[in-house]
């Protein structure tokens, strides 16, 4: 068989179906709740889901998080209305809110794509894409401790940030479009990030 066509044939046995839910708005752990149930149907041969959503306010600590992370007192998180919630992704501390685009892929990377770093840049390529296609020239940055996320110039424009259970991916990506109020990224050291927006 020619080479290009056994690539091809490989190709298509990676090709599976995808459930993609639009959530609208809703809050960080009810979001949680449905990546947690969508692993276990994944886990158990269900159908891959990607989940397209915004949060309500919330800053969110990931396994790398350090207290110190967070810099608006509980009372000016109250204030505010922002939540906080400890997370099981990976990466520090982050915003979400209304204007970002939250993507939670539930996809299992059995049995070949086991490679979790090729998955997160595969994530990082599908947004420098989508940006590309709105005439949006973001980048990967060269700098160590601004690893999994996108940059124009010196603002980040996404963040990513994922859990791998027995090879199911939950967590994900958070995409800047139109958030508002900016000053809620003050409450945080974004991804431990002090230097970039």
């Amino acid at each position: 068989m020619d080479v290009r066509l056994t690539r091809v044939a490989q190709a298509l046995t990676l090709l599976r179906p995808l459930r993609v839910v639009a959530l609208g708005q809703v809050g960080y752990e009810e979001a949680w709740a449905l990546q947690r149930e969508a692993a276990e149907s994944v886990k158990a041969g269900g159908t891959e889901t990607l989940f397209l959503l915004e949060h309500a306010p919330v800053f969110t600590l990931g396994r790398n998080a350090d207290a110190r992370d967070i810099l608006f007192s509980p009372e000016a998180r109250r204030e505010r209305s922002i939540a906080l919630v400890e997370s099981d992704r990976g990466g520090r501390a982050t915003y979400h809110g209304p204007g970002q685009l939250v993507g939670y892929p539930v996809l299992s990377l059995s049995p070949g794509r086991r490679d979790v770093k090729r998955y997160v840049t595969d994530l990082e390529e599908v947004l420098l894409r989508t940006l590309a296609d709105f005439g949006i020239l973001a980048a990967r940055s060269g700098l160590r401790e601004r690893v999994s996320s996108l940059w124009v110039g010196n603002d980040k424009i996404a963040a990513l940030g994922i859990h791998i259970s027995r090879w199911v991916t939950t967590h994900g990506f958070a995409l800047n479009v139109t958030n508002e109020p900016l000053a809620n990224f003050s409450g945080i050291v974004p991804c431990g990030i002090a230097d970039g927006a």
